[in-house]
């Protein structure tokens, strides 16, 4: 039997949270716990997780001991399941066959160690978001591996824990999540995957609802901290192109929107950009900036709070 177990971080959490573990014990392949990992215990509501009883555990750690991997961790490594099923807690499952198609692909092939699921945008963002959501979540499947790193560059290590499942006995094997983590905990662990000869399957047929109205600085600053993530694991990323992914992406909906005559639509996108890019290249030369500066790019205060301290001890 292939059991699963679901870890999702959480931050004053509200309805939605139980909305989602509700569609997760309603899945035609059901999960065995749910497993929260909470940071700062006064922000969380326990009535959130009350109807499901044991089956739902939580786990509350402090903000300074928050980051992106450690917390994952945390969660799989209380687990005992066959299969790790990682997701956001502003995800959204769409029907009750999440699981059944996410892991399908993990019981068909021993050499497939991850899947992740197609996001589709909620119905109240913008064209942008939409658009760019359609690009990098397609309708085709694609099974990747390191034979599509030429081809696919740093997208080959996509996998995006917004909804993504692991076996857990590779998991275990290639070290977890790294610690420490300012962001791409997932990619920095799928190029683990990869590199170890193991393959990374999309499943589109696995469906969440997940997007944001981004507005301009916080798309720099995203942009700003996945440098900064890459900057840090140049192991990982620097032998492989980021620009090229990139670049498709910006030529194929700007060719929608015109097509669509949304001016006002690619003006924000070329803004978007602009923003992004700029976040991207300060990220890439964050060491080399005064402290104030980074302060102001960065989405993660923390992060590097965290930083400063370490190197003062």
């Amino acid at each position: 039997m292939n059991t699963i177990d679901v870890i999702i971080p959480t931050y004053k959490p509200g309805k939605e949270l139980t909305a989602l573990i509700r569609a997760l014990y309603k899945q035609e392949v059901p999960v065995r716990n749910v497993r929260i990992i909470n940071t700062d215990e006064e922000y969380f509501d326990p009535a959130l997780v009350k109807p499901f009883g044991r089956k739902v555990i939580v786990k509350h750690i402090p903000q300074s001991e928050f980051d992106h991997g450690y917390a994952r961790d945390l969660g799989a490594k209380s687990s005992r399941a066959d299969f790790l099923l990682f997701m956001t807690q502003d995800a959204k499952v769409v029907n009750a066959k999440l699981t059944k198609y996410l892991t399908a692909p993990l019981k068909t092939d021993p050499d497939i160690a991850a899947a992740y699921a197609r996001q589709i945008p909620t119905k109240d963002c913008n064209l942008t978001e939409r658009l760019t959501r359609n690009f990098n979540y397609p309708a085709q499947e694609r099974i990747k591996s390191s034979e599509d790193l030429e081809d696919l560059g740093v997208k080959t290590y996509f996998c995006s824990n917004v909804c993504a499942v692991y076996r857990r006995d590779v998991y275990k094997k290639l070290g977890g999540f790294e610690h420490g983590a300012i962001f791409n905990e997932d990619m920095v662990f799928a190029a683990k995957v990869v590199n170890a000869g193991y393959r990374i399957a999309y499943e589109p047929q696995a469906m969440v609802m997940h997007s944001h109205n981004y507005s301009l600085m916080q798309y720099f600053r995203r942009s700003f901290d996945m440098a900064v993530s890459q900057t840090e694991h140049p192991e990982v990323f620097a032998a492989v192109s980021s620009e090229k992914e990139g670049a498709s992406m910006v030529k194929t909906v700007s060719k929608q929107m015109l097509h669509r005559g949304r001016i006002f639509s690619f003006l924000f996108f070329f803004a978007s950009c602009v923003a992004k890019y700029a976040g991207y290249f300060l990220g890439k030369r964050y060491k080399k900036l005064p402290k104030k500066l980074v302060r102001f790019c960065t989405a993660s205060n923390w992060w590097f709070s965290r930083q400063e301290n370490t190197d003062r001890n």
